[in-house]
């Protein structure tokens, strides 16, 4: 069931990914964020509310969004803090470099959580599962190398940003891992994304606002919307997968960044990116590597 739950999210993400550079292109970063995490928000709060004034309705539901201490909003808050971090490396990167090359180096952030859940929750794979993680992140590393090759090496700040963006991201996976064993999945979810929106406003309105006319304008884009029920999705699955028993964050990661396959396919067969024959060994070798997660995890 996590299994399937993780690939569910991978194509969430993978489908965020191509509105997130649709709505970047050519458009201002932060306004862009935060009217995605403000959408978001928007969007759980229907539903967070049908749990504060009908308890009874929600509570064996897997919408419920039970209520828990201060402590635990200030381990909501630090996870959004991560999370937010992670997200302004990455829209600024996606921005500027090729979708080709920004979202497989976001995907070789498994490596990092694999060796974190090793080291601090003493996850140990199967055999299978073990083939299917290395055999994907070979893929994920042969993708990033392939950006070199476009002119997009390490002297450019904006691969440093993307891969600031990835480290920060794999803090959050383990963190994550962390918090589902503490706190309900479905609170984490809503209150992570209404504090988001909370720190984008006043970074918008203290970063951005004051110097909007000086920098790239914003237009609001219609696939900002798309960018937040995507991500929506995604994290609803993501989360669900997490707090399953026996679920292992090491191969959930994994195959949630194996989305990558859709951007990848959109930036070839719509924004026409180059170098896309060398990729798709790496395409081939990540497809390989979700076969041999499956079989692991039967």
């Amino acid at each position: 069931m996590w299994i399937l739950l993780g690939l569910l999210s991978a194509v969430g993400l993978g489908i965020y990914d191509i509105f997130k550079k649709l709505s970047l292109n050519e458009n201002a970063v932060i306004p862009v964020l935060f009217f995605s995490i403000l959408t978001s928000s928007c969007m759980l709060l229907p539903i967070h509310l049908v749990s504060v004034f009908s308890p009874e309705t929600a509570q064996h539901t897997i919408l419920n969004v039970p209520s828990v201490s201060f402590h635990a909003h200030m381990l909501i808050v630090i996870k959004s803090c991560i999370v937010l971090s992670s997200w302004l490396f990455a829209y600024f990167a996606m921005k500027h470099l090729p979708i080709t090359i920004a979202s497989p180096i976001k995907a070789t952030q498994p490596i990092w959580i694999v060796l974190g859940a090793v080291l601090f929750f003493g996850e140990r794979l199967s055999l299978f599962q073990a083939t299917g993680v290395i055999i994907t992140l070979v893929s994920f590393y042969l993708f990033s190398v392939a950006g070199a090759r476009e002119g997009f090496s390490l002297k450019n700040k904006w691969v440093w940003f993307i891969i600031m963006a990835t480290l920060t991201g794999a803090a959050s996976g383990l963190y994550d891992k962390y918090l589902m064993k503490e706190l309900p999945r479905f609170t984490v979810q809503v209150y992570y994304t209404y504090y988001q929106a909370v720190i984008m406003a006043f970074i918008t309105l203290i970063l951005w606002y004051p110097k909007r006319k000086k920098t790239t304008p914003f237009q609001w884009r219609w696939s900002i919307v798309c960018i937040s029920l995507f991500l929506v999705l995604s994290d609803f699955c993501y989360f669900f997968a997490l707090s399953t028993e026996g679920s292992l964050i090491a191969v959930i990661s994994t195959l949630r960044r194996s989305g990558v396959v859709i951007p990848f396919l959109f930036g070839a067969l719509f924004m026409y990116e180059k170098n896309l024959k060398k990729k798709i060994i790496s395409l081939i070798g990540i497809l390989l590597g979700i076969i041999f997660l499956f079989l692991g995890s039967r």
